[in-house]
């Protein structure tokens, strides 16, 4: 995923989607490091959307 951004860096718009927290990204890239590294990328030129409340999805799955 690193490797992703960083070739990604500047040359390329790249949309990210994901549920995890910031700080658990370490976990996904595997070193902890690296993961800041790759938040430093994208924070770097990029815009955060934050959506907050109830997941559609989710609340509609539970209904079946």
């Amino acid at each position: 995923m690193f490797q992703v951004i960083a070739d990604d860096y500047e040359k390329r718009s790249l949309v990210i989607s994901t549920n995890l927290e910031f700080s658990r990204w370490g976990t996904v890239i595997g070193v902890d490091n690296m993961a800041a590294a790759a938040f430093g990328r994208i924070g770097d030129h990029g815009r955060l959307l934050q959506f907050r409340g109830e997941s559609y999805k989710v609340k509609n799955a539970l209904m079946k």
